[in-house]
């Protein structure tokens, strides 16, 4: 054996015994990471402050922000392989996992519920949940709102077919609900800090009716090729989560930036906010089962899911 194959042969076995054998997975070599995220919760701060960007810079792996209006189409990214990593509530990696899409919990954000309600204008005669029966109700389909519906039917004693739902994307919903083509609105932060600056009332937050969590998903097929990645992804969230939940002000500031909401509704909504980044725990996963079932007994998603099919474990620190 030549003196030259021994030395490649000692290295690799040296590189075994630590753990670090590269394997042709992990020899891909990994230019940019795409993530999809919208203006709400902790990804524009940290698209603005730079943190994924400097995390990667010395593997040599650029990041590449894509916005959307709300989760749905951002799930829809990840599973055609068109974003990598990104973040939802609740309800749509339920529809996505329900329509077999590629993809994976890989981190949560357990909520207090204050981020997300329904909201009805100041004069309506809308009192209380039960008063939405036979009122159109707007929501966006497939959204974590679209869960807050039917929890706050349910703990209202009503049927979903005892709302009218119009189903609207954020935007159109603000037109729809300013212009009274709805009753009321369900809808998330910074939409609902927004409302609140007009002549609105809070029938109910998420709180009121519901458990809820936001979640961080991936690709699945990146997951496999780049869980050291997807690791860091969620290390550095973890660690921007710790900031930011010691300085809104500054995050309220940097939110007002990057997104142009107005000043007043960007506090309002920092302030209620949750930061922290956990793994799936099993409550985590029973909660979420708990909604996929309800979504399925409704006939809202084509098959019943299991939830803990599709999670990745992660470890902080990792």
């Amino acid at each position: 054996m030549s003196q030259s194959r021994r030395t490649i042969i000692g290295m690799a076995a040296a590189l075994f015994a630590t753990g670090l054998a590269v394997s042709p997975v992990a020899a891909q070599q990994l230019k940019e990471v795409r993530i999809g995220f919208q203006k709400a919760g902790i990804f524009p701060i940290v698209k603005q402050r730079g943190t994924l960007e400097a995390a990667l810079k010395s593997r040599g792996i650029a990041v590449k922000w894509v916005e959307f209006q709300f989760g749905p189409p951002i799930l829809e990214a990840i599973n055609t392989g068109n974003v990598d990593f990104g973040y939802t509530g609740d309800a749509p990696p339920i529809f996505a996992q329900a329509a077999r899409a590629n993809l994976l919990y890989v981190a949560a954000v357990p909520s207090a519920g204050l981020n997300q309600g329904i909201v009805v204008p100041a004069d309506s005669p809308i009192k209380t949940l039960a008063d939405l029966k036979g009122k159109k109700v707007g929501f966006a389909k497939g959204s974590s709102a679209h869960n807050t519906t039917v929890a706050a039917l349910e703990k209202a004693g009503l049927a979903y077919t005892d709302i009218t739902p119009v189903t609207l994307g954020p935007a159109d919903a603000v037109a729809a609900f300013a212009g009274g083509n709805i009753d009321a609105w369900s809808i998330w932060d910074p939409y609902l800090a927004l409302a609140e600056n007009g002549k609105v009332r809070v029938i109910a937050f998420s709180r009121d009716v519901q458990e809820s969590n936001s979640f961080f998903l991936a690709n699945k097929d990146f997951t496999s090729k780049h869980a050291d990645i997807v690791a860091l992804l969620n290390q550095t969230f973890n660690e921007e989560g710790k900031w930011a939940a010691e300085h809104r002000a500054e995050v309220a500031t940097s939110l007002r930036e990057a997104t142009g909401v107005d000043q007043a509704a960007t506090t309002r909504a920092v302030n209620r906010s949750e930061y922290t980044v956990t793994p799936i725990t099993d409550k985590i996963v029973a909660t979420q089962q708990q909604t996929a079932d309800r979504f399925f007994k409704l006939g809202l998603i084509p098959k019943a899911v299991d939830v803990k099919e599709i999670v990745w474990k992660w470890t902080p620190g990792s």
